[in-house]
């Protein structure tokens, strides 16, 4: 099958899940975002990252702290042979009135890169925690809810101070392609709510539509379209769940005039409606 998965605990979306994979074939994760925190480390291989606005060549070793809602996907680099463990969890598992809550515990999502290149005796270190958080969520044992918030606590305070004693990589793919577009998915970000067309943009930044249509795509994993509407509708169910604006209203804060078409929009990205993701009881 070139896949073989070795633990699958919980969902993306839910309180806390693990899940460790060993691939062989060739294999891409679609470009997406989620409402919980991830920590993604690898075990072997290489993989090509995008994450928010840059694109990065991770290697063995590398562990990376992705925020909450922050656009991210995976692609083949070189060898698709690679192993690695994904960590998700809500804020129901850690929250500022859990008597082990610390705001240090969340500063690695909120570094600029959110890349840690860590040094052999910190792998084994992270290794360790992941063994043992492997070991509980397979054996289940009485207290191991317990544990696992401990364990995650304790790779969270490492992450906040291993930032604080080493200086952090850039780790950006410095070539002239990633940089021309991570300058272009800054822009889109920061200007979501305008008109915006690739035409526009390839005025704006002095390259042909054509050009910026396939290395986009090859950069960020996206079309375009995609990209921009994916940002505007992860704006919009912000707005949905933190205001009481009116819909009509919230499309056009986010750049699209028609509610109609941010319906539909919000449904094919989403799955239900504004109003079916309002009620949500998330």
């Amino acid at each position: 099958m070139g896949e073989t998965i070795t633990l699958n605990y919980g969902t993306e979306e839910g309180i806390f899940h693990m899940q460790h994979v060993n691939r062989t074939e060739p294999f891409e994760r679609t470009p997406h975002y989620h409402g919980t925190y991830e920590i993604y480390y690898l075990l072997s291989g290489q993989r090509g990252f995008f994450l928010k606005d840059r694109s990065y060549l991770i290697a063995a070793g590398d562990i990376l702290f992705i925020n909450k809602h922050a656009m991210h996907n995976t692609t083949v680099v070189g060898s698709p042979s690679h192993e690695r463990i994904v960590i998700n969890f809500s804020d129901l598992l850690i929250n500022p009135n859990d008597p082990l809550f610390h705001p240090a515990l969340f500063s690695a999502f909120q570094h600029p890169t959110g890349l840690f290149r860590l040094k052999l005796r910190e792998q084994i270190f992270v290794q360790s925690i992941l063994n043992k958080l492997a070991r509980e969520l397979q054996e289940k044992t009485s207290g191991y809810e317990t544990y696992i918030k401990l364990l995650v606590v304790e790779l969270l305070l490492f992450a906040s101070r291993y930032s604080e004693r080493n200086e952090m990589p850039i780790g950006e793919q410095m070539n002239p392609q990633h940089k021309k577009i991570s300058d272009i998915v800054r822009f889109i970000n920061l200007n979501y709510q305008e008109t915006l067309s690739l035409s526009f943009l390839s005025k704006q930044f002095f390259i042909s539509p054509y050009y910026l249509s396939r290395a986009f795509k090859e950069v960020t994993g996206f079309t375009f379209i995609e990209y921009l509407n994916t940002t505007r509708i992860r704006e919009a169910q912000t707005m949905l769940k933190a205001s009481n604006r009116k819909i009509i209203e919230i499309a056009g804060a986010v750049g699209i005039d028609n509610v109609s078409h941010f319906g539909r929009t919000f449904r094919n990205l989403t799955g239900m409606t504004p109003v079916q993701y309002r009620k949500m009881k998330i």
